[in-house]
């Protein structure tokens, strides 16, 4: 018997125009493509998969549970291009079968750069969350499931949260399972709920997959797998463009999902619930210690897809080394254009590895080559970095520069 908990990660980056080094205007993002985007994925994914849900948490009576996390990136392109997907999460949220996580708001890795912008961007995310959906977030997932003990010292410092998750990855479990709550390494009151990337990742990458020799995935074989496993919880973390993108529509993705809660539920022991309720049900039954950090992405778990070559290096750290400088000007559109920036798609883009599982985030990759896209990025962030030194220089270097040249903001 377990509870299964459902957590979906929604987020579409804004993906930067074609940008040269001939280029001086601050219109950095392609508004065209990305609107064209949202409306795409909305119409396969996110409206559909809403629907879907809402109707089989009414079907139960709320005995169907599931969490989101939504980018801030993306809240502001539905608001832009598809306000009524923002209705049909309010609409999910009412049900109050629903539990809205915390990230940061620019689903960014300035955890690794910068822990004050990394906690500005958590708190604009929860204020955000709270004003949209009416909840204030208790559990925190970091960008791309991005996390070592250091990182759950912090967000317990914060006070908070009540919990974080993560990567089940077995070189920080070693013989335990992630059908367990846990503490991590160091703090006190906070919990680490872990991913079944087994389990997760049968739907999320292997469900289409006819050489897989468990295909086709039926709910019925899925709850029996769900069935054998022993332990308190299943968590089962997944993108949310699974459902329509990832997956296919006439892959029969939706037909799964709308099956699996009433074959779970065949077993009167079994039941769904939300991270928090996961927190409230169980103790946790051991200390997982992270030294180093770890993510969700790929076989290998780790941070080389953002990390893994020297041009994401060097993007990454020219875009923070300025952070002290786009502040101080205190004009909002340079941070914002600076914040955005720092969507670590950007950089996913620049990965030269070779991929495996990471087919799917090339999915909506708008670039030929990892080239291509480290030349574009610095092409943006050269401009952004003439835009901040001509308004230092209009402002004497002092902070609170409220007008710019027209050279400067044209």
């Amino acid at each position: 018997m377990a509870s299964i908990c459902f957590y979906f990660q929604v987020h579409q980056p804004l993906r930067l125009r074609h940008y040269t080094v001939f280029d001086k205007n601050d219109q950095y993002f392609d508004d065209y493509k990305n609107a064209a985007i949202c409306r795409k994925v909305a119409d396969k994914c996110y409206l559909p998969a809403n629907r879907l849900l809402l109707d089989v948490i009414r079907r139960f009576n709320g005995r169907f549970k599931i969490a989101y996390s939504l980018t801030g990136v993306l809240l502001e392109q539905f608001q832009l291009f598809a306000p009524e997907v923002i209705s049909t999460f309010d609409a999910l949220a009412e049900t109050g079968c629903v539990e809205f996580l915390a990230e940061t708001y620019y689903h960014s890795l300035s955890y690794l750069y910068s822990r004050n912008e990394f906690i500005e961007q958590i708190n604009k995310h929860t204020e955000t969350i709270e004003r949209l959906f009416g909840q204030k977030p208790k559990v925190f997932r970091n960008t791309e499931l991005i996390y070592n003990n250091d990182l759950a010292a912090l967000i317990e410092s914060t006070g908070n949260f009540d919990a974080i998750i993560t990567e089940g990855a077995d070189h920080i479990l070693g013989y335990r399972s992630p059908n367990y709550l846990y503490r991590p390494k160091g703090c006190e009151k906070l919990r680490l709920l872990l991913k079944n990337y087994s389990l997760s990742d049968d739907i999320a990458f292997r469900f289409s997959n006819k050489g897989w020799s468990q295909w086709p995935l039926t709910a019925d074989k899925f709850a029996a797998w769900v069935n054998s496993n022993i332990g308190n919880v299943i968590n089962l973390f997944m993108d949310y463009e699974t459902f329509g993108e990832h997956q296919w529509k006439d892959t029969g993705i939706f037909d799964f999902m709308r099956h699996l809660p009433e074959e779970i539920l065949k077993n009167p022991y079994n039941d769904f619930k939300t991270p928090s309720e996961i927190v409230q049900s169980f103790q946790p039954v051991d200390t997982v210690d992270v030294p180093h950090l770890i993510s969700w992405a790929d076989i290998e778990r780790d941070l080389s897809a953002w990390l893994g070559n020297a041009m994401q290096s060097n993007a990454l750290h020219e875009l923070y080394r300025i952070e002290k400088d786009v502040k101080k000007t205190g004009n909002e559109k340079i941070v914002n254009d600076w914040r955005k920036l720092q969507t670590s798609d950007h950089f996913y883009y620049m990965c030269t590895k070779y991929f495996a599982d990471g087919d799917v985030h090339k999915y909506f990759n708008p670039y030929d080559s990892p080239y291509d896209s480290y030349i574009n990025f610095m092409n943006v962030l050269g401009n952004l970095h003439e835009r901040l030194s001509c308004g230092l220089s209009e402002n004497n270097g002092l902070p609170g520069l409220k007008t710019q040249t027209a050279d400067c903001l044209s």
